[in-house]
């Protein structure tokens, strides 16, 4: 029996998930619009080893991400830089993003599968229902559709495109009528290497979770701590079983960000610069509750205001580099034990001891696992961490953020890699070319374009 290998995908944003990735002295500012970068970085991955690197994507831009996620702001489209990353490597694969609220059904079938041909059989099509109401002024909506209507929607997309996809060994048209869409086909590329194109999706909700159950072959999620990401694993698991996917469907890989270095001191003192990149805000007044994390763009204000509603104490008034006395602690709400606890993890210090936490250190603990896992540590920490929850039924890989780019994709392949292999987690080279094969996945049948009918491939 073949053990268990970790699945992992490198979230590439061009100048780093961190929001003062960009400013880090290795950081290239200019990275996104530059193809041999983007095609280093994905070397990078590929010769780690990796299943696959991630292209998102947004339909619309927003002034507010420049204080949280600025690499967010302005992109290329992914299908064109996923075909630049193809012509540049053999193995990886290409996850490209596609979002069927404000995309059309023929077009998405006909990119993903011309690029499963130009890359023999490395794509994948993230579908994102697209919860940026700001795309609607881009694409001649007045409104943002509600999360019924866009799911609605992308069910009988997907439908579509699966069936566009097969009517390329067929040629058969698929004379599609449903509520949403009248496609008549066939496709005019010929049915994908991969046959179904590997399918991903995101999201917590009821309606994203049913359709990542039902069609997806890998999932991505956004939750910080264990025990809620093992609920979700679980959850979804089961749900893909009463749909009578096959076992282990669908991959479930939580978004992981990551600070390493050959030692802890090394690991830590990269967190600390780049925090120290990041403003402080004007203090405010205390008025009304302030939830933790939030939307890009939206995390809390960098201040000892927004920490005190955190921690249920007000803490205005200190120096940020002021250390914190131990008697906090015992102060502390639910929550603002919550914020202690990710600030003791990332900052390995504490109230106490040698090494002590600043208010500063707090302040840079806000938002703390806004939509994904995050670990600062030396090469067996990280190990420890992602071992723990791929072996306690929380994970099947992650989708590694890096913080600032390359140099966080080197440190993780060069040093956490090893120690990943070492512990017989991750492969030590590809088993196969395609990402399906990565996925350890077979060719799906073609279904025939008459009576739903099956046939061999």
């Amino acid at each position: 029996m073949t053990a268990r290998r970790l699945h992992l995908g490198l979230m590439f944003w061009a100048t780093g998930t961190h929001p003062a990735g960009w400013r880090h002295p290795g950081a290239r500012a200019d990275g996104a619009y530059d193809i041999g970068f983007i095609q280093q970085v994905s070397r990078i991955a590929e010769d780690a080893a990796f299943d696959f690197v991630f292209l998102g994507d947004r339909l619309a831009t927003d002034p507010a991400l420049a204080r949280t996620n600025p690499a967010q702001m302005s992109r290329l489209e992914p299908f064109t830089a996923g075909a630049a990353i193809a012509a540049a490597t053999s193995r990886i694969g290409i996850v490209v993003t596609a979002n069927p609220t404000y995309h059309d059904p023929y077009s998405v079938a006909r990119l993903t599968a011309s690029l499963d041909h130009l890359s023999r059989g490395r794509a994948s099509w993230n579908l994102v229902t697209g919860a940026d109401a700001a795309a609607a002024g881009n694409f001649s909506r007045s409104e943002h559709w509600d999360t019924d209507k866009r799911y609605d929607r992308a069910g009988e997309f997907v439908d579509v495109v699966r069936a566009l996809w097969d009517s390329g060994a067929h040629g058969a048209p698929i004379g599609h009528r449903g509520a949403h869409f009248e496609v008549d086909g066939p496709l005019d590329v010929p049915r994908p290497p991969q046959g179904q194109v590997v399918l991903l999706h995101a999201g917590t909700s009821e309606r994203s979770r049913d359709l990542a159950a039902r069609e997806a072959d890998v999932v991505f999620s956004g939750h910080h701590d264990f025990e809620s990401a093992r609920e979700y694993y679980a959850d979804v698991k089961a749900r893909a079983a009463a749909h009578g996917r096959e076992p282990g469907l669908p991959r479930i890989l939580p978004g992981l960000s990551v600070h390493t270095g050959a030692t802890t001191q090394d690991a830590v003192a990269e967190h600390d610069l780049l925090n120290s990149f990041l403003p402080l805000d004007e203090e405010e007044q205390l008025a009304g509750p302030l939830h933790r994390g939030g939307a890009l763009g939206q995390r809390p204000r960098r201040n000892l205001t927004s920490v005190s509603r955190e921690l249920g104490v007000d803490v205005r008034g200190h120096d940020p580099d002021e250390q914190v006395p131990a008697a906090l602690a015992d102060e502390l709400d639910e929550q603002g034990r919550v914020l202690l606890d990710a600030v003791r993890a990332h900052t390995h210090r504490d109230l106490s001891g040698e090494h002590r936490i600043t208010y500063r250190d707090l302040v840079n603990g806000l938002g703390t696992g806004a939509g994904r896992a995050s670990v600062v540590g030396d090469p067996v920490q990280v190990a420890d961490f992602v071992q723990r929850w791929f072996d306690g039924g929380a994970a099947d890989g992650f989708n590694i953020f890096p913080p600032h780019v390359p140099g966080s994709v080197r440190a993780f392949a060069d040093l956490v890699v090893p120690e990943l292999r070492r512990r017989g987690l991750h492969r030590d080279d590809y088993a196969g070319s395609t990402f399906r094969d990565h996925l350890g996945l077979d060719v799906p049948p073609v279904r025939a374009a008459a009576a739903g009918r099956t046939t061999a491939p």
